[in-house]
């Protein structure tokens, strides 16, 4: 079967495969030819795959996993950030830790964000008093 990563900058995978293993948010799963056609969300993680015996690796900024079926099968991934590695301590220790840093640092802005809408809705609303007769100022 087929493997592309797929980032929005780059094809940084595009090649034949014997089996993947990847992670969604229901735990670890593995893909071997001629799997049923499938849609799935990953976490951020580590993908690894076996081409010709050698087992290879990439950690993920989450994505999205579909595979195709048909005459030839095609598995992608679309992903935010991807980085190809041969070491897997490494990818695991030092990629995925700055991954999970900046998804922390973005949940932390969004909050930061929405609290200030709401904090300017508080006051919108506050300020509109009816008149007498029901009429808004």
């Amino acid at each position: 079967m087929k493997l592309q990563i797929i980032t929005p900058l780059s094809i940084l995978i595009d090649e034949e495969i014997d089996s993947l293993i990847a992670q969604d948010a229901s735990g670890s799963f593995g893909i071997l030819p001629h799997h049923a056609a499938f849609l799935t969300a990953l976490t951020i993680g580590i993908v690894s795959w076996k081409r010709n015996g050698e087992e290879q690796f990439c950690a993920l900024r989450g994505g999205v996993l579909t595979i195709s079926s048909g005459v030839s099968d095609t598995l992608s991934i679309a992903t935010r950030e991807a980085i190809r590695g041969t070491d897997l301590a490494t990818l695991d220790r030092d990629v995925l830790a700055r991954f999970r840093d900046e998804a922390e640092a973005e949940r932390v802005e969004h909050s930061d964000a929405v609290q200030l809408q709401l904090n300017a809705i508080r006051q919108m609303v506050s300020r509109l008093q009816p008149k007498q007769g029901g009429e808004f100022r």
